[in-house]
């Protein structure tokens, strides 16, 4: 498949405004609790929420440079019974409703609204990991995607990042919490390592359900394409291919799994002893620099069955 950058934005930036809710959240949860007493809790999470609601916000933004008619928009959430990127377009709105309540019931000083609020707004947090991770994950004849790693890799890169960046957000304005972020996005980290990795080694096993013989009907066992069946490109060219080279297409699979992976977790524990705001700030750009490398590559990935008639130029 050819990536197209606005997707790639949308899935990564939403990810980061789901998962530091999720921190938001938990340290509210928390505090009420009394294992963390946080200097200033509803002005911590006030803030926090206008962070998270910046990320969604800039997703959605993304999200319409994908759309050839965006003032056409409303209907993607018209096949909310069978889609499940209506239910995505459906979902993401209510979420970053939801997060705004959250972060007005603090502003105002409401902790018993909060409580209600925040578990609505995780409900439909988890719930649009599910909608996005599906969108993907249903397509069955890519095989790539076609797994429940699919989902489990979006939820935990979500939420590494996010508490990443909880961990960097904390440090100036509510120092306590801290070190339970850092070990927690540490957690989730190495979690997505094993999943991502597991989908690297589930990918690199699959054998491709059709060929040449199968798409045209011929048996012989040596089928050989000259052309591609036209002088030009055309949209399926542009689109179910990313055209890239095998050494630049392996090249970005390395790239991600240094970024996302080592180096965050490097920069978390040193941020984390030496209470390093730089650090920890470095820690979440490098990680999410490394998830916008790994978006393209997970795109890119999925061989589309199409390209077995257009395989002399793909």
């Amino acid at each position: 498949m050819n990536p197209a950058f606005s997707v790639i934005f949308l899935t990564t930036l939403i990810g980061v405004g789901q998962g530091l809710f999720i921190a938001l959240y938990a340290a509210h949860l928390l505090a009420l609790l009394g294992l963390v007493t946080p200097a200033d809790s509803h002005q911590f999470q006030t803030l926090g929420s206008l962070l998270s609601l910046a990320f969604l916000g800039l997703g959605l933004f993304a999200s319409f440079f994908h759309l050839g008619h965006p003032e056409r928009a409303w209907r993607a959430a018209t096949m909310w019974r069978t889609s499940w990127l209506s239910r995505e377009v459906i979902v993401l709105p209510f979420f970053m409703l939801a997060v705004c309540a959250y972060g007005a019931a603090h502003f105002l000083g409401g902790t018993k609204s909060a409580t209600l609020l925040g578990g609505i707004a995780l409900i439909l947090c988890v719930t649009l990991f599910i909608c996005t991770g599906m969108i993907y994950g249903c397509i069955k004849f890519l095989q790539e995607w076609a797994t429940p790693l699919t989902i489990v890799n979006y939820t935990l890169f979500g939420c590494a990042s996010g508490f990443t960046l909880a961990t960097a957000f904390s440090l100036p304005t509510a120092p306590a919490l801290a070190p339970v972020f850092g070990i927690t996005a540490i957690v989730l980290t190495l979690m997505s390592l094993l999943t991502r990795l597991a989908s690297l080694a589930r990918n690199a096993r699959l054998k491709p359900r059709s060929t040449l013989q199968t798409a045209t009907g011929i048996r012989h066992p040596h089928i050989v394409q000259k052309a591609q069946g036209s002088m030009g490109g055309s949209f399926n060219t542009r689109h179910y291919f990313h055209g890239k080279s095998r050494l630049f297409f392996r090249s970005v699979k390395w790239i991600f799994l240094v970024l996302v992976f080592p180096l965050p977790l490097l920069l978390l524990g040193n941020g984390l002893l030496h209470a390093s705001l730089l650090l920890l700030a470095s820690a979440f750009v490098v990680q999410y620099a490394g998830l916008i490398a790994e978006r393209w590559f997970f795109f890119a990935q999925a061989n589309h069955p199409q390209n077995l008639y257009y395989q002399q130029i793909s």
